[in-house]
């Protein structure tokens, strides 16, 4: 159901969660824009554009916190890295909306940065007369590099409203009707004798007679494809080079003066929040670092521990832990801190009534959707006349666009709950520096030893060891205020590299003179703590 301006305006004067629950469906870019900046009205929220996009739309970030944000550990929350994800945004907006009005003491603590769609362009096409799952953004780009954009982009053949998929019976293909389910195909497994007998493609025409289907997509470029870290080349939706695009380019300047961050938690389609990365030391001392790093293996298992204990949902979970040029490996492996991501919704596990379940994903989804009596997910396989296939079967069908990814709104709520609560737990374990044993002792002839213990008193140490590593973190800095003439032993800045979790660190001085000296530790991403003590 979509709001009118005055029904939104009145929804707006009964609070941030009447107008979560007035929504009836997922909603449009106006809409989301709406409440982003009635989140903004509150006194700890900052929302700013970053840049449009070619197609006009804002990418927002909003800041939220108290007192002094950037000398405070930070999350950064993303949704939108994909275009076709829509609960990925609403997850993220309704955090924002639930941290202002029902959270305000976790900003005491934390700052949080929240980056509500990062696709705006590909997002509305969940709301278009054609509804396809879309990646790209809306800059013109010619993909098969045959000189003309969007040659042969998505046709809908049989006038549904919908692209889903286009099967040709072909002796030669690689496809085969599943076992598990009549709708669905799969692969044939030649090493099992196995043979195919359809080709499939996207539903579409070869417009530009090459041969091929849906090469030349009448879409841009794709945020979480185009990011640094192994960089897909010359592949459709990547781009000539990364981060070329508006979106890409304005949250990277972004992040890269926000210090303060250590850890990101990103919706998306990769996931080590139910199934942690694993460590492989061959790959982690490659020149190129191709696996998460020991200790920070480690650090995935406690924090996916606890989001398992938070998050109840179960379901039939895919291997996706990272595809090349996208966000959430980049967000570890060149920007150094953690970085945690997490679908944040899967089509439950059907079993029948032998306990047997289904080995494929899509069979997985029907056979649940057939137990709830759920009879609009799929396009029934529909006899087509297709210009390009004279004499051959043309069949269009499939599961519909987004429906495999996207749950019913009234359910958002409740995992919306679930994913605060996480976020809010993993803030809790941010790093805690503290100064502790503080002695001063009097060796005559007015100088004094000042002793102190820096404790990081958290399940999480100061630095990931990638940020470590990379040099991406700031050290942990110790400076004294007495004036450097003064100080006869030690050094006015001490310089560490890390503090793991529950460690200390000792440090001493000599000081001639009398008076109050004050010593502040820390780094923005791991706090600061002061004590001030007399000579």
């Amino acid at each position: 159901m979509k709001k009118t301006l005055l029904s939104w305006l009145l929804i707006g004067g009964m609070g941030l969660s009447g107008a979560v629950v007035a929504q009836s469906d997922y909603p449009t870019v106006s809409q989301l824009n709406q409440r982003l900046q009635r989140v903004a009205s509150n006194a700890s929220a900052t929302l700013t554009s970053l840049t449009k996009t070619e197609g006009g739309k804002d990418i927002w970030v909003l800041k939220i916190g108290t007192g002094q944000l950037d000398q405070k550990p930070a999350i950064a929350v993303v949704g939108g890295v994909e275009g076709y994800e829509v609960l990925s945004v609403e997850l993220a907006v309704q955090f924002a909306e639930k941290l202002v009005a029902d959270h305000s003491d976790a900003l005491e603590a934390s700052t949080f940065y929240i980056f509500p769609n990062m696709s705006p362009d590909a997002y509305e096409q969940y709301h278009a007369s054609l509804k396809y799952e879309r990646r790209g953004n809306a800059v013109s780009v010619d993909h098969d590099r045959d000189g003309t954009p969007g040659g042969s982009a998505y046709s809908d053949l049989n006038g549904d409203g919908m692209i889903t998929m286009m099967r040709v019976e072909d002796p030669m293909g690689d496809y085969m009707i599943s076992k598990e389910d009549d709708r669905v195909l799969v692969k044939a497994d030649r090493s099992k004798g196995e043979s195919g007998k359809y080709s499939l493609y996207k539903e579409s025409k070869d417009n530009d007679k090459d041969g091929e289907f849906a090469e030349d997509l009448k879409e841009g470029i794709a945020f979480n494809k185009s990011l640094t870290y192994q960089f897909p080349v010359f592949e459709p939706l990547a781009g000539d080079m990364p981060v070329t695009q508006k979106e890409s380019r304005a949250m990277l300047d972004y992040l890269f003066e926000q210090w303060n961050i250590f850890a990101f938690v990103t919706f998306s389609p990769a996931n080590n929040l139910t199934s942690p990365l694993k460590y492989n030391a061959g790959n982690a001392k490659k020149r190129v670092v191709t696996s998460i790093l020991e200790n920070d293996q480690a650090l995935n298992v406690l924090v996916s521990d606890l989001y398992k204990e938070t998050v109840k949902q179960k379901g039939f979970q895919q291997d996706n832990q990272g595809t090349d040029g996208d966000f959430f490996q980049w967000a570890y492996f060149h920007f150094g801190r953690l970085s945690f991501g997490t679908p944040g919704y899967w089509v439950p596990e059907y079993k029948d009534s032998t306990g047997k379940g289904k080995s494929n994903a899509e069979a997985n989804y029907l056979a649940w959707a057939d137990s709830l009596d759920m009879n609009d997910v799929f396009v029934p396989w529909t006899e087509v006349k297709h210009p390009d296939f004279p004499g051959k079967k043309v069949e269009v069908g499939g599961v519909k666009p987004f429906v495999m990814t996207t749950p019913s709104f009234e359910k958002v709520s409740e995992i919306a709950d679930q994913h605060t609560e996480f976020i809010l737990k993993l803030a809790e374990m941010q790093p805690k520096l503290e100064i502790h044993n503080v002695k001063t002792e009097s060796l005559g002839n007015g100088l004094t030893r000042v002793t102190m213990d820096l404790f990081n008193n958290s399940s999480m140490p100061t630095h990931s060891e990638m940020g470590e590593k990379s040099r991406w973190l700031r050290k942990i800095r110790i400076d004294i205020d007495a004036a450097a003439d003064k100080i006869v032993s030690g050094n006015k800045i001490e310089l560490m590299e890390s503090l793991g979790a529950y460690e200390k660190a000792s440090f001493s001085w000599i000081i001639k003179g009398s008076g109050n000296v004050t010593v502040k530790a820390g780094a923005s991403h791991a706090g600061f703590t002061t004590s001030t003590v007399k000579l």
